[in-house]
Parts: C-alpha cells; sequence; structure tokens
C-alpha cells in the first residue's frame, strides 16, 4: 500500500476523492506549507464506545480520586520512584 501525499490546497480540490481513498484504507498525507502533515484516518462509531470492562475501571478510578485516594508527583524523580515500585 502506497502514500498518497498532498498538499493542503490539493485535499482541498479533492476532497471526496481523497475521503474514499482513505475509506479503503489508503494512506493520505495532507501537508501543510510544507513543515506539517497530517494523516487522514476514518474513525468510526466503534472508535467512541468503552467496553463495560474499561467503563467500570473508569468510574472506579473516578470514585479514588473523589475519596482523595491518589499518589501525587511534584517531580519527575518522584514520578519515576513511584512507578518502579508499581
Amino acid at each position: 500500500m502506497a502514500v498518497i501525499q498532498i498538499t493542503s490546497r490539493e485535499f482541498r480540490e479533492k476532497q471526496a476523492s481523497m475521503f474514499a481513498l482513505a475509506d479503503k484504507g489508503e494512506l493520505v498525507v495532507i501537508r501543510r506549507r510544507g513543515k506539517v502533515s497530517y494523516m487522514l484516518t476514518p474513525v468510526y462509531e466503534e472508535d467512541f464506545v468503552l467496553s463495560p470492562e474499561l467503563e467500570k475501571r473508569l468510574e472506579e478510578g473516578r470514585r479514588q480520586y473523589r475519596e482523595g485516594n491518589v499518589t501525587t508527583c511534584t517531580t519527575k524523580e518522584e514520578l519515576n520512584k513511584f512507578l518502579e515500585s508499581l
């Protein structure tokens, strides 16, 4: 699969065909002023759906936060030490 690279101007002129290519799984990269590039990627509804297990874990984390059951690290060293202790 080849990477399709186009300028932002070309993208504006050929939006429909670029979206169609991205929908088919092609890699479309849009260059802006030659400095920044963006990849055109389809986002599907299931990309926004959280599994029941993940929802449960997130709610547990929120509960712990509300109760103050958190570890605060103010320096990079503290964070590294905490992460290494896990």
